[in-house]
This record gives C-alpha cells, sequence and structure tokens, in this order.
C-alpha cells in the first residue's frame, strides 16, 4: 500500500526525508520539496512514483541508477549536489571550522578503482553491483563513475569471475586500472582447483591483464602494476588502497604539499603505498609509517628506483594501537595522515602534545575528522582552512583535507 509523502529535505545517505507522525521516514531517490508516492516499512520507503517533481531533479546519466546501489543521487541537479557535498563537511565541522573552502568537484568516467559483486546464478555469472539495501546482485552494462577501461572490460571481467568461482555465494572484485593494464583482485571466490587456475590464468594472458589475484594470492602477473605517484612508479600489491581518482589524489597532494614546503623532515602517518610521502620525497626527508607490510614494501621499492628523492625512511607500525608519541613526533617539522574511516583519535593526542609546526589531516569521514580536528585544536593548533574534495561521485562520500598550524612557544 502506498502513501502520499512531502519531502523537506535531502538526507546524509542521500535519501531524501519526509516529516511523518512517527518520525522521519527516509525515501530514496527522491528530492526535498517533492511529493511523491512511497510504500512504507518503519522508518524507510520504496518509492512508487513522483508526483510533483522538484525543479532541481534531473536525468540520471546511468541506466541502472535506482536499481544498482552504487550511487545515490544521479538525479540532482550539479550544482544542489554540489552544495550538499560540501554541506556535509561544513556541518560535521560546525564550531570548529568557520571558513571551509569550495568543494573540487569529480568528473564522471574518472574512478580507476571499483569493486565488483559477483555470483553463479541459473541464468549465468552476474556481475555488478548490489541492489539499494539488498544483497542482490544489479548486472551492469556501463558505469558513468568508471574510467572508460572498467566498462570495456567488463564482459572480461565477468568471464574471469565464471572462471575461478567456487562457491554459490556471492564474492568480490576488485578492478583497478594502472599504467599496466586492469588488476583484478577476486575475494571469497573459494578455492581454485589446478584446472580452474590454468585456464583462468590462460584467459588473463590471452586478454591483456596485468594481474589476477585471489584473496591476495597472485594467481598470475603478466606485468607488474604499476601506480605513478608524482613522478615515481610504484608496483602496488594485491588489493591495495589507492585514492578513488587519480585527479583527486593529485589536488590532495597539492595541497599538503604547499603546505608542508618549508618542512624538512615529514612523518607520513598511514602512508600507504606511497601516494603522499613519494610526492614529498621531492623536496623534504621523509619517514613513512604504515601497518601494512605490501604497501610498505612497495613504497620502499618505489623510492629505490626513484631518481631526485630525498632520504624516505619506513617504519612497519600499526598506528591505532602504538600511535607515534609527542616526543617522537618533535623529530619532524611537518605531518601528514591520512587514516581509515575511524580517523585517528589516539595519534592525534599524541600530535597534539607535539611541537611539529605544520600537520596535514587528510579525511574521507568527516565525523571523524571533526573529533580529530578538536583534539588538535584543544593541543594548540590553529586551522588554517579545510578543503571538500568529491571523488566518490554521486554517492554520500566526501573526502577533505584540513591544514593546521601551531605558532612557536614563546621562551
Amino acid at each position: 500500500m502506498s502513501t502520499r509523502f512531502t519531502i523537506k529535505r535531502l538526507g546524509s545517505q542521500g535519501d531524501g526525508v519526509a516529516e511523518t507522525e512517527t518520525g522521519e521516514l527516509f525515501i530514496p531517490f527522491t528530492l526535498p520539496g517533492e511529493t511523491v508516492t512511497a510504500a512504507r516499512e518503519r522508518d524507510r520507503a520504496t518509492l512508487m512514483a513522483v508526483l510533483e517533481a522538484s525543479p532541481l531533479r534531473i536525468e540520471p546519466a546511468c541506466r541502472h541508477f535506482t536499481e544498482c546501489g552504487g550511487c545515490a543521487v544521479q538525479h540532482l541537479q550539479a550544482d544542489a549536489y554540489h552544495q550538499w557535498k560540501r554541506d556535509k563537511v561544513v556541518h560535521a565541522l560546525k564550531g570548529i571550522a568557520g571558513d571551509i573552502g569550495a568543494l573540487v568537484p569529480c568528473a564522471p568516467h574518472t574512478r580507476r578503482r571499483v569493486v565488483l559483486a559477483a555470483r553463479r546464478a541459473d541464468t549465468g555469472m552476474l556481475l555488478g553491483f548490489h541492489r539499494h539495501l539488498s544483497p542482490e546482485i544489479i548486472p551492469i552494462e556501463e558505469c558513468p563513475i568508471s574510467l572508460p577501461e572498467i566498462v570495456a572490460a567488463l564482459d572480461r571481467l565477468r568471464s574471469i569471475a565464471d572462471l575461478v568461482c567456487a562457491t554459490t555465494k556471492s564474492f568480490r572484485m576488485a578492478v583497478t586500472v594502472t599504467g599496466s593494464g586492469l588488476d583484478v583482485a577476486v575475494y571469497e571466490s573459494g578455492k581454485l582447483g589446478e584446472n580452474q587456475r590454468r585456464v583462468a590464468s590462460n584467459f588473463v594472458m590471452a586478454n591483456g591483464f596485468a594481474r589476477l589475484s585471489i584473496d591476495d594470492e597472485i594467481v598470475i602477473e603478466p606485468k607488474k602494476p604499476i601506480v605513478m605517484f608524482g613522478t615515481v612508479a610504484v608496483a602496488v600489491p594485491p588489493g591495495a588502497f589507492l585514492q578513488a581518482t587519480e585527479a583527486a589524489e593529485q589536488t590532495m597532494a597539492d595541497l599538503v604539499g604547499g603546505h608542508l614546503k618549508r618542512a624538512k623532515k615529514v612523518a607520513d602517518l598511514f602512508a600507504g603505498c606511497g601516494s603522499f610521502a613519494l610526492r614529498l620525497a621531492a623536496k623534504s626527508e621523509i619517514h613513512a609509517v604504515e601497518g601494512d607490510a605490501a604497501a610498505l614494501s612497495a613504497l620502499d621499492r618505489g623510492s629505490r628506483f626513484a631518481t631526485g628523492l630525498k632520504r624516505v625512511t619506513g617504519e612497519r607500525r600499526d598506528l591505532f594501537r602504538r600511535p607515534l608519541t609527542f616526543k617522537e613526533l618533535n623529530a619532524f617539522d611537518g605531518v601528514v595522515f591520512d587514516p581509515p574511516r575511524a580517523g585517528a583519535e589516539d595519534q592525534s593526542k599524541q600530535i597534539a602534545r607535539s611541537d611539529v609546526p605544520f600537520v596535514a589531516a587528510v579525511s574521507c569521514n568527516p565525523v571523524t575528522l571533526a573529533r580529530d580536528l578538536r583534539i588538535l585544536m584543544d593541543g594548540g593548533y590553529v586551522l588554517k582552512s579545510v578543503t571538500p574534495i568529491d571523488q566518490f561521485l554521486w554517492s554520500p562520500h566526501v573526502e577533505a583535507v584540513a591544514l593546521l598550524e601551531k605558532p612557536k612557544r614563546r621562551r
């Protein structure tokens, strides 16, 4: 049974929010000011029809929108979408940051890494994304967020999924565009038989893929997947974390590099494969700290084979369990940290106690960024700027770079 609702605002996850006698109701794919009919279930509802459309409603860029759960707001006009994204950072940092910069937008067809869902069905191999809030896999034939190389390979990727599938359950396939070709990392597809391994390897070779790995074990690697961090080439390990788009990564690196340009020694915390460290090493000595051994090894190899870099050292360390202490940090005059969504609460407490003059905080979660910035500011840091960056097009996720300085203490 459907009921009529009026949408009051756009929620943090991109759902339209209607106010009812029993509380807020979340209706995906609706916009503020619209009158809609929807079938309600508890605090969520399924959109049935838009009776009065918002003037901000536009034609979605993808035929799979509303079925595929990868995008939330393709139906929102661009300027309004950018404002909504920036407002997420403004709202999270209310009372902390007075002046937040304009959103750096994300262009379509630029996402270099996607995680697809796959499952063998009676009709054949399904490959695509999960339906919104559902385990159902929606097969895709296009994807306007992704680089064309990924879209052009969808049929071949479906064939790889079919060749490596040894489970009745769904599994994941992370696909990354690298300078050497597509890097395909499969997870939870079941134990591969020898014949499957041989057939899959032959397919990868014949179709020009750079690498196939299963649960981070390399099945075949015809070409090492190479990613450029500035001028430094890095052979990334299977399943390596990368920023979603090259353009966003470069924007973040430019902001961080500009802020730390006077720092002779920089600590890069949660350094990954070196997206910041190897760019900063052109002007500063770098100490890269990362918990993942494979990522740190890739960073180290990249620095050793590069030319024109200052000294780069690495340290494997779980910064959640054992953050760098303020005494250790005092050996540096610049720090950049880019933690997972959980943020870096304990590490921020140590930075706050330190005398490091320049700090750059990079975050994919405005809520935990707000907490970490408050810790730093309570420790004497002055927030100089916050720049929101969109690299997860048409999704609720937004990146931000915050730059801080600590005034020198008077003796």
